[in-house]
């Protein structure tokens, strides 16, 4: 048990740690981290569909091979459905086997979040986004190299914007960067293409999720 929890507190501090691997993008040309999205959980239920909201908000887990985005080969960036957040990278997604969209490495160090969860009868890593504080998966260390971790996420959480798309949001926002970010912060879009039913998936394959 002692050893187990050691193992957690030592991934816990690796998945804390800024990612020294270049994932495509240069940390520091890259644009500076948004400010914090904060509402309430009504607000938010207003905002999300019930699906993203029981994820997002009430951190469940979507059933495993369920999410549109699993098998997404496609080149871009995985962004926070609640917020709009640039999360990850195509270049770092990996087949895992596990049934949830996989990747080795955020696509910023402060792009995500950690915290200790205790929910499912033994310690895990959750991950969240580090601007609005959405539940996106965990972390787990048995990922490829070179990071060895795996942001195991769920596919409700994330929205991809393929990258000819995100680099005319990145110049669109370089231009009007205050009234675009004020925009993005009340008026996020969330409309997801489809979703599986995640209220009838408990969260209990604590080895893969």
């Amino acid at each position: 048990m002692i050893r187990r929890t050691l193992s957690i507190f030592v991934l816990w501090s690796l998945a804390a740690i800024p990612p020294t691997v270049n994932a495509g993008q240069d940390l520091e040309s890259a644009p500076k981290a948004k400010k914090k999205v904060v509402k309430t959980d009504q607000e938010w239920a207003k905002i999300l569909t019930r699906g993203q909201y029981l994820v997002c908000r009430l951190k469940v887990t979507e059933p495993a091979f369920s999410g549109k985005l699993l098998n997404n080969h496609a080149k871009g960036t995985y962004d926070c459905v609640a917020c709009g957040a640039p999360l990850f990278s195509s270049r770092t997604k990996f087949n895992s086997g596990t049934g949830w969209p996989s990747f080795w490495q955020a696509i910023r160090p402060d792009s995500v979040a950690t915290e200790l969860d205790n929910s499912a009868g033994e310690p895990r890593i959750e991950v969240q986004c580090s601007t609005c504080d959405s539940h996106l998966g965990h972390v787990f260390n048995d990922g490829p190299a070179p990071t060895g971790l795996r942001f195991c996420m769920n596919s409700t959480a994330l929205r991809f914007v393929p990258d000819s798309k995100a680099s005319r949001t990145h110049k669109a926002k370089t231009k009007g960067h205050a009234k675009s970010e004020s925009k993005e912060e009340s008026e996020p879009d969330t409309e997801p293409e489809s979703e599986p039913d995640v209220a009838a998936a408990p969260d209990s394959d604590t080895s893969a999720k």
